[in-house]
């Protein structure tokens, strides 16, 4: 099996088409059917099933490019390995995060981290809570910022870098807008707005209402944090929401309040893989995130 067949394997397999699969890979239509053949030979199973123009996987070819995506991730990476070994200031860090960390908490860390090494590249990319892990996992990326930090995920390991207040977000003209602090109890019959169920920020506020013996009332949904803004700017509810996501602004017609008896808080953290080591750019920024937030620079700039 040759790394040229995984290649062509995988522009197929995403593609679901010979012939465009050849000219995005800028070679004959004949030279990739071949080379699926001599693969499927090798392997002794049909990878594809052919449906017209169109080909699709078979259950054993989903499996077998699982594992074709994570060798060939490998394989990059060691190319990138040997690439950086001698500069890796001037290497590539491969970071995830969720939208919670998208204005505020990566970019500020980026932007100090090249103030040190202002050669140094980032390929980003957003997810959700469980594809942050899995790609980590499976190693579509090195690292990710996530939280909060999973517990017992032997694949993975991580470190805390801050915890981070829950705070109200309020309608202006909400009573209790004008209050400095609010007691989680008195949202207790109060509309709130939330992320869909089975969410794990969802999963933190609803935890928190239940240790004080209540189930808050669900009046509206949002797919994601800035939708929630906006069903609060409405007058719509009150959402419970990370701190963070509201450091350089507030949505209009709002206000923001902090919460106590209990607080509410969780943890922001990194994730790396357990059986892997991390490329010399990426273990560099892994460090430098550490002493970037134990400095307390992230809350208070």
């Amino acid at each position: 099996m040759e790394i040229r067949q995984m290649r062509y394997f995988m522009e197929v397999a995403k593609r679901e088409h010979v012939t465009e699969a050849a000219k995005a890979l800028h070679v004959a239509q004949s030279s990739v059917s071949r080379q699926l053949i001599n693969l499927e030979s090798e392997l002794g199973v049909d990878l594809f099933v052919h449906e017209g123009r169109r080909v699709k996987l078979t259950p054993i070819g989903k499996i077998f490019l699982e594992r074709v995506e994570q060798a060939m991730n490998m394989i990059l990476e060691a190319e990138r390995g040997v690439k950086e070994y001698l500069e890796p200031e001037k290497g590539t860090v491969r970071i995830a995060f969720p939208i919670s960390m998208a204005a505020h908490v990566l970019p500020k860390a980026i932007f100090a981290f090249r103030q040190l090494y202002p050669d140094a590249k980032f390929q980003m990319r957003q997810g959700l809570y469980p594809d942050l892990i899995d790609g980590v996992t499976n190693g579509d990326f090195n690292l990710a910022l996530i939280a909060p930090l999973p517990q017992d995920e032997t694949k993975i390991q991580g470190k805390v870098l801050f915890t981070e207040d829950i705070v109200a977000l309020l309608p202006v003209h909400h009573p209790l807008a004008n209050r400095s602090a609010i007691r989680l109890e008195e949202l207790r019959d109060v509309p709130l707005v939330t992320l869909p169920e089975g969410t794990v920020f969802r999963k933190l506020v609803l935890r928190a209402c239940h240790k004080l013996g209540f189930a808050p009332t669900i009046a509206f949904e949002g797919d994601d944090i800035d939708a929630l803004k906006g069903l609060v700017s409405a007058g719509l509810g009150v959402a419970l929401m990370p701190e963070v996501t509201l450091m350089d602004s507030l949505p209009r017609a709002t206000v923001k309040i902090p919460l106590v008896d209990p607080g509410v808080t969780r943890t922001i953290g990194v994730i790396c893989p357990a059986q892997r080591k991390l490329l010399p750019t990426e273990q560099l920024f892994y460090d430098f995130l550490s002493d970037f937030y134990t400095q307390d620079t992230y809350n208070r700039e």
